[in-house]
C-alpha cells in the first residue's frame, strides 16, 4: 500500500446523532497526522457524482452537539452496480484520495466490502453508525444511545397520561431487523411487555400477560413493539388484542424518526470521537476492509466480512429479566 496523503470521509444510510463527532474525530486527526481530507457529500451517491469538498480543522468547529451529518446521506441504488462503483473509484483516483473512511450501518459498510474486494489499492475503513446497534463486533453504535434515550423519555412522558386514563398503550419504536431499541428502551422505561423480531409468537404471551394484569387491576400498560416484530407493527398488534380488553382504553404511538434526531448524547459524542480517531489511526497502520469498533470497552479492529456476515444477538436473559420484573 502507498503512503496515504489525503483521506475521503463520507457518512451513508440513514442519519444518528453523533456522526458529526465522527466526522470531526477523523478530520482533525487526519490533520495531526499531515494529511489532507476531502468530505465527500451525499455518501456514495457523491462518490459516483463527484461531490467533494475540503475539510480543514475549522470545517468541523462547533459540530460536536449537532444531530445529522454535515456531509449529508443518502441511499445509492448506483453504487450496487458494478459500473457505479468504477465510476467512484475513477472519481476518488481523480481527486488523489488514497483511502476512505465509512461512516454508517450494515448496508454502507457492506458496500466498502464488496468495493474494497474489486479495487484494493483504496483501503477503506468502517465506523459503525446506526441508531439500531445491530452492527457485529461492537458493542455500541453511534447514535444508539441517543435514541435509547429520545424513546425513554417520550415512554416517561405517555405513562403519564396512560395511568390517568387506564390506558393500555403500544408504542412503537424503530427496529425493522433488529430489537436492541426496543429491549433496552423497555427496560429503562419499566415496559410491562417488548416484542422483538427476534422473539417468535408473542401475541399470545401478551394477551395471557394482560388478563393476569388486568386481573390485579393494574391501571396502565405500556407495551415496546420494534417495527419489523413479526405481528405486523403496533397498529396490527393492538388490533388483534383490544376486543379482549375492553376495559382498557387501548392506544398506539409510533415514535418514528424523532429517534434519529436531536442532539447527541456525552456517551454519543464520546464514542464517536474515540471511532474517527481509531479509523485514521487504523489507517496509517495501513489497515484496510476492517471496521473500528468497541468491545468491553477497548477499541477494536473487525474485518467487513464477519461485520456483514455474522449477526449480533439480542440478550435472551434480559428478555427473562422483562418478564420478571413486570410482575
Amino acid at each position: 500500500m502507498g503512503m496515504i496523503k489525503r483521506v475521503g470521509i463520507l457518512t451513508s444510510g440513514g442519519d444518528a446523532p453523533g456522526m458529526n463527532a465522527a466526522i470531526r474525530g477523523v478530520v482533525r486527526t487526519a490533520i495531526y497526522y499531515g494529511l489532507e481530507v476531502t468530505g465527500i457529500r451525499h455518501g456514495y451517491h457523491g462518490m459516483i457524482h463527484n461531490h467533494f469538498v475540503e475539510l480543514k480543522a475549522h470545517s468541523v468547529s462547533d459540530i460536536l452537539g449537532r444531530g445529522g451529518t454535515i456531509l449529508k446521506t443518502a441511499r445509492s441504488k448506483e453504487f450496487m452496480e458494478p459500473d457505479g462503483r468504477r465510476r467512484a473509484y475513477e472519481n476518488l483516483k481523480e481527486a488523489e484520495i488514497d483511502a476512505v473512511v465509512v461512516i454508517g450501518g450494515d448496508g454502507s459498510l457492506t458496500g466498502a466490502r464488496v468495493f474494497c474486494d474489486e479495487y484494493y489499492d483504496i483501503p477503506f475503513v468502517g465506523i459503525p453508525g446506526t441508531i439500531d446497534n445491530d452492527i457485529y463486533g461492537t458493542d455500541y453504535t453511534i447514535g444508539y444511545d441517543t435514541a435509547l434515550n429520545t424513546v425513554v423519555e417520550a415512554v416517561d412522558k405517555i405513562r403519564d397520561t396512560a395511568g390517568s386514563h387506564n390506558r393500555l398503550f403500544f408504542i412503537e419504536v424503530m427496529g425493522r431487523d433488529a430489537g436492541f431499541i426496543a429491549l433496552k428502551s423497555g427496560i429503562a422505561a419499566g415496559a410491562e411487555a417488548i416484542l422483538i423480531p427476534e422473539v417468535e409468537h408473542q401475541v399470545e404471551d401478551l394477551r395471557a400477560y394482560l388478563d393476569k394484569d388486568f386481573k390485579r387491576k393494574k391501571s396502565s400498560n405500556i407495551i415496546i413493539v420494534a417495527e419489523g416484530d413479526e405481528e405486523g407493527g403496533a397498529f396490527a398488534i393492538a388490533d388483534r388484542v383490544k376486543d379482549d380488553f375492553r376495559e382498557y382504553d387501548v392506544r398506539v404511538s409510533v415514535l418514528g424518526h424523532i429517534q434519529r434526531g436531536g442532539t447527541p448524547s456525552a456517551f454519543d459524542r464520546v464514542t464517536a470521537s474515540k471511532l474517527g480517531y481509531a479509523a485514521v489511526e487504523a489507517l496509517m497502520d495501513d489497515q484496510k476492509s476492517v471496521m473500528v469498533g468497541i468491545r468491553h470497552s477497548e477499541l477494536d479492529l473487525v474485518p467487513f466480512r464477519k461485520v456483514i456476515k455474522l449477526k449480533k444477538k439480542v440478550d435472551p436473559n434480559e428478555m427473562q429479566m422483562v418478564e420478571i420484573l413486570s410482575v
